[in-house]
């Protein structure tokens, strides 16, 4: 929930400027999967005594779904197609898991299908930055990777870890244990290239109007010759 939160900062900057930029939809989509698969981990005939999970994360799935929703207006056509594409695909998936897991499957084994699937999306959905961390990287800006963004991954994995752990269940432990690394990894990346925000872009930018500038001079003519020179008189 507090990733989830923090999303509310990203979504305001691109209702505001009505375009998604350079922001990857991916992880939004990865979190809505992520969310309906814990919740139906969570519910009390798949997994006892896990009921908290449950209700966070589908108030979470609900919420995401909004924010995917927003993506898709304001997105590019190409960028709408590869959103709807994936949103497809991670609905499919939750609905294969949540059909095996009802009417295939039956006490421990249906509690370890759905674990291990939760587990795995987990994963998938927490290394999904790695696109923007890589952009990081390539352009040493952080332009859009917010540091509250990267904060609230740390924080999310760690509490949830910890949780895990308390409640000797690993399939809540080990993909947050992996999340709360990876957002260790992003604030580490932040306070390394914290002072380039929008460095870059606007760099370019300005190296563009500057090129621009150059090109759009026109050429000097070489002045014409009124009078004729002594040499012509002769």
């Amino acid at each position: 929930m507090l990733k989830i939160m923090d999303q509310m900062i990203t979504f305001k900057r691109i209702i505001k400027r009505r375009s998604t930029e350079q922001f990857s939809g991916v992880p939004y989509v990865m979190t809505l999967l992520n969310c309906l698969l814990s919740a139906w981990y969570g519910l009390p005939f798949v997994s006892p005594n896990n009921l908290l999970v449950s209700t966070i994360n589908g108030t979470g799935a609900a919420i995401e779904l909004v924010y995917v929703m927003i993506f898709l207006i304001f997105a590019m056509k190409k960028e709408k197609g590869k959103i709807l594409g994936l949103l497809t695909l991670v609905l499919a998936i939750f609905a294969i898991v949540a059909f095996v897991s009802l009417f295939a499957l039956h006490g421990k084994g249906r509690k370890l299908f759905c674990g291990i699937a939760a587990t795995v999306f987990s994963i998938i959905m927490y290394g999904s930055p790695l696109t923007i961390m890589r952009m990081v990287i390539k352009t040493k800006s952080v332009e859009f990777m917010p540091f509250f963004l990267s904060l609230f991954v740390f924080l999310c994995g760690t509490s949830w870890f910890v949780f895990g752990l308390l409640g000797k269940d690993p399939f809540v432990a080990i993909p947050n244990g992996f999340g709360c690394g990876l957002g260790t990894v992003q604030l580490i990346l932040y306070a390394i290239y914290r002072n380039n925000k929008g460095q870059t872009q606007k760099g370019a930018t300005s190296e563009s109007l500057e090129m621009e500038k150059s090109t759009s001079k026109p050429h000097q003519e070489k002045p014409l010759n009124k009078h004729p020179s002594h040499d012509e008189q002769v």
